[in-house]
């Protein structure tokens, strides 16, 4: 597997704090972070964040401090190896009441990530499904005014906490969805897909500017490529391709991921694989055509579908890090029993650590990681070759930390 494209070189020069040259001295270099967004959808945070259960049957309540120590050792083992978060933003739940959003809970969880060092993504900004009832008291018209409205109040809120957006979610299907009405479908129905797309999008760029964002889709058939293509002629300024992969009804195979990222790719922008999902039980029948109408009080793992969940999510990754224009692969449930009670997870129910957990683990923090001891040269450098990212030295018990990327080249640091 060719990874040279997830490296970089640098000759690192050190310095004492005197600016006196650290020579022919041993020094060790480790990485800290990836620049690669290897991610799950830690909705848990919220609870955590914000003490209050998120539950219909028990909502607003305080959590346990049971509750509370499950969600902190779940969220401690997914982000292990994990450095980058989905939070929910579906307006039917995020404002189930028009004009009181649950702001201050979102941002406990966007807070919590960031003061871990984890990159925080919200999802979605606009979608039919778990649309908010209220907005259909309303004309189309005002409907659209009141999701850009909605969109720039909060990216603007969210500016430096959360810049990174799946703007829309799911286009392709979304003027002839007819499972029930909902506000979305019906101005996507009257407006057309491609004005939808440019409002958001112009609404999301509007409130930041140096924001990430996405256009987001389970669709993989030519329509999405079709709607691409349309956005793109059309002048939206679509920062990345999502591509949702729940493979509830059985894995792609390398084949058909070789095939989705060579027909999206060649729109030339970085490609995030945002909902990724393997199945550690029995696999969904293949004649369900919407993934929702599968409806189990429980779905159970095995030791069998374990072991080729461990082996599908292993051969996924390979293949998608080694594509230079994949950015991000998120594993949409970090623990079993979440969306349609699949055993989708790195954990079991209880927490405990599946064995796919210590293969991307391991991939993640060990095979696809740089740890190197050193020594300077006279003129206190050394040439470093390592997976782009946040670096730690150390140097006779002073340390400094550094990224390395591919703009790098030559860096001088002081070690403190």
């Amino acid at each position: 597997m060719d990874l040279k494209h997830r490296k970089a070189q640098a000759q690192i020069k050190l310095v004492n704090k005197d600016g006196s040259l650290v020579s022919n001295q041993e020094i060790k270099i480790k990485q800290k972070s990836h620049q690669f967004l290897f991610g799950v959808g830690g909705f848990e945070a919220v609870e955590l964040a914000s003490g209050k259960v998120r539950d219909f049957k028990y909502e607003g309540e305080k959590i346990t401090e049971d509750r509370k120590a499950f969600l902190e050792e779940k969220l401690n083992k997914l982000f292990s190896f994990n450095n980058y978060a989905t939070l929910p933003f579906y307006i039917g739940r995020y404002e189930p009441v028009e004009g009181k959003p649950d702001e201050e809970s979102l941002k406990a969880a966007a807070l919590w990530y960031k003061k871990r060092g984890i990159t925080r993504k919200g999802h979605p900004l606009c979608w039919h499904t778990v649309c908010a009832p209220w907005l259909m008291e309303y004309s189309n018209p005002v409907i659209l005014d009141k999701v850009i409205a909605r969109i720039e109040r909060d990216v603007s809120a969210f500016k430096g906490i959360i810049d990174i957006w799946d703007v829309i979610n799911e286009v392709v299907i979304m003027p002839v969805f007819d499972k029930y009405d909902n506000a979305v479908t019906r101005i996507c129905k009257e407006y057309g897909q491609l004005r939808i797309v440019k409002e958001v999008f112009d609404a999301a760029k509007r409130a930041n500017p140096d924001a990430v964002l996405l256009l987001n889709d389970f669709d993989t058939s030519k329509d999405y490529e079709i709607l691409i293509d349309k956005c793109l002629q059309a002048g939206i300024k679509i920062d990345v391709i999502g591509i949702q992969s729940h493979q509830h009804q059985g894995y792609w195979g390398a084949q058909k991921v070789h095939d989705v990222l060579s027909r999206f790719s060649r729109f030339g922008l970085p490609l995030h694989f945002t909902e990724n999902t393997l199945i550690s039980g029995d696999i969904m029948p293949a004649h369900i055509t919407d993934l929702n109408d599968w409806q189990v009080e429980e779905w159970h793992t095995t030791p069998e579908g374990e072991e080729r969940q461990t082996r599908e999510t292993s051969e996924m990754y390979e293949i998608l890090f080694a594509h230079p224009q994949v950015e991000a692969i998120t594993t949409w449930s970090g623990g079993d029993n979440a969306w349609l009670h699949a055993p989708a997870g790195f954990l079991r129910v209880d927490n405990s650590e599946k064995p796919v957990f210590k293969a991307i683990s391991n991939k993640i923090n060990k095979e696809w990681h740089t740890e190197i001891t050193a020594r300077t040269d006279t003129a206190g450098a050394v040439i470093l070759e390592g997976f782009k990212g946040g670096y730690e030295i150390s140097c006779v018990g002073k340390n400094a930390v550094f990224d390395l990327n591919e703009n790098t080249g030559s860096i001088t640091i002081t070690l403190n």
